[in-house]
């Protein structure tokens, strides 16, 4: 069904950010009967509503609207005059009185479908409720109306009644499987809904209808991600940012699905593209990072990482994703740091902790390592490694007797007897009872 728009239509407030096309108060549809001139009265009448009819057709809707008033005072029982008077404060934004004289004409005439449609339109924004009540009512007078469906959809998304949404939708596009917008907004509902597979379709369709709509594009490559079909969403979101380059997310999007793929130098081809339209966001670097760390590149991660914690300075799984970079990389003093101060932003993380103990171990700092284990050991119970760097610990700072007794800790809970560290446990063992022994006892 190919709709006639009037001039002066005023939009519908859509739920959807990129709704293809919007509703419009419709004017001139209303049948009347014929005014029989009889007297010089009814001939007056006649003629103010022939000259109000011409202003609205001439878009001086001031003068349409002054006409039509003049006609009304003499003649206010006329349900299609209180209608065009409504569609005439419509294209003048007047609200109140538009709905005012909307609800005249239903008064005076309770089957006029195009009034309960215009006064919906006109309740959207101020109160949805009412919108639905009277596009429910438009629909049930003119059901094979798809554009009174397709109004009537829009209202209760509005609403947040998606499922009653998609029906009425549902029904827009059965009345006309041409319109492009009707499908477009079905699908859009359906991934509302995270009915992903129904999404798809109805995008599918409404890429038929219009092959390079972008936002279609990007609601297909949304509905297959839903459905974990990332190698198709992937696809179609290069599909769509051939049409929109500079949608930043999308191309995040995408460089994440393929990072999901295993494909990382296509997903940093994608970054590289991102970078060039604008400076890189906070998702990008967490990203490259990811990706860097993957392929071992550690020093190139930690770079994107120190961009992002200088970005996001208070996000302590940055810090504590830049701290264990830099563990991985070596610098065990700029990974203490960064756990540090991770932990001081996220107490309750035991990975931090754990990373925090290596970093400082590693980096020689005996009783900082041993500082942390005792905040570790409070939050849950010392494995065998944890007992063997202690151990070790206290050997290093000549504490034999507390090293001694956290070596044999480790023995107790240590499964591995091939392991370095047990021979140098045992080793050291034999060695701490002599030296505590001392010589020639």
């Amino acid at each position: 069904m190919r709709r006639a728009r009037n001039a002066a239509a005023f939009c519908l407030l859509a739920i959807f950010a990129a709704a293809p096309r919007a509703a419009h108060a419709q004017s001139g549809q209303v049948s009347r009967t014929r005014v029989r001139v009889v007297s010089a009265r009814e001939q007056a009448l006649h003629d103010l509503l022939v000259q109000a009819k011409a202003a609205a057709d001439s878009k001086d809707y001031a003068a349409a609207a002054a006409d039509y008033e003049k006609y009304l005072a003499q003649k206010p029982d006329d349900a299609a005059a209180h209608f065009d008077l409504g569609y005439v404060y419509t294209a003048q934004q007047e609200k109140d009185q538009a709905i005012a004289q909307y609800r005249k004409a239903i008064a005076l005439d309770p089957k006029m479908a195009q009034a309960y449609l215009n006064l919906g339109i006109s309740l959207t924004a101020s109160d949805p409720k009412a919108a639905v009540a009277a596009l429910e009512k438009a629909a049930a007078l003119n059901p094979s109306y798809e554009e009174g469906h397709y109004i009537l959809a829009i209202a209760l998304a509005q609403t947040g009644a998606t499922p009653e949404a998609i029906k009425e939708f549902t029904i827009a596009v059965k009345l006309d499987p041409q319109d492009f917008a009707a499908h477009f907004q079905l699908a859009t509902a359906e991934l509302s809904a995270r009915n992903a597979a129904a999404a798809e379709t109805e995008f599918h369709a409404a890429l038929k209808l219009k092959p390079n709509a972008a936002e279609a594009k990007l609601g297909l490559a949304q509905s297959l991600l839903q459905q974990k079909k990332n190698a198709d969403a992937a696809a179609a979101l290069d599909d769509y940012l051939k049409d929109k380059p500079d949608d930043v997310h999308a191309h995040i999007m995408r460089a994440s699905l393929l990072v999901d793929l295993g494909k990382n130098d296509d997903a940093l081809a994608e970054l590289d593209r991102t970078a060039k339209v604008a400076p890189e966001t906070l998702e990008a670097l967490k990203l490259r990072a990811v990706i860097y760390y993957r392929e071992k590149d550690f020093a190139r991660a930690a770079a994107a990482l120190q961009k992002a914690a200088a970005m996001a300075p208070q996000d302590a799984k940055i810090r504590a994703s830049l701290g264990h970079a830099l563990l991985s990389e070596k610098d065990y003093a700029g990974a203490a740091r960064e756990l540090d101060q991770a932990f001081r932003l996220d107490p309750s993380s035991n990975d931090t902790l754990r990373d925090l103990v290596a970093a400082e171990y590693l980096g020689h700092n005996y009783p900082a390592t041993l500082a942390v284990l005792n905040v570790l050991d409070q939050r849950e119970p010392p494995k065998a490694g944890a007992w063997f760097v202690r151990a070790t610990c206290y050997d290093h700072m000549g504490q034999d007797k507390a090293a001694l007794d956290a070596y044999q800790k480790f023995l107790a809970l240590n499964t591995d007897q091939t392991s370095d560290e047990y021979f140098e446990a045992t080793g050291r063992i034999r060695f701490l009872k002599q030296a505590i022994k001392g010589p020639g006892r």
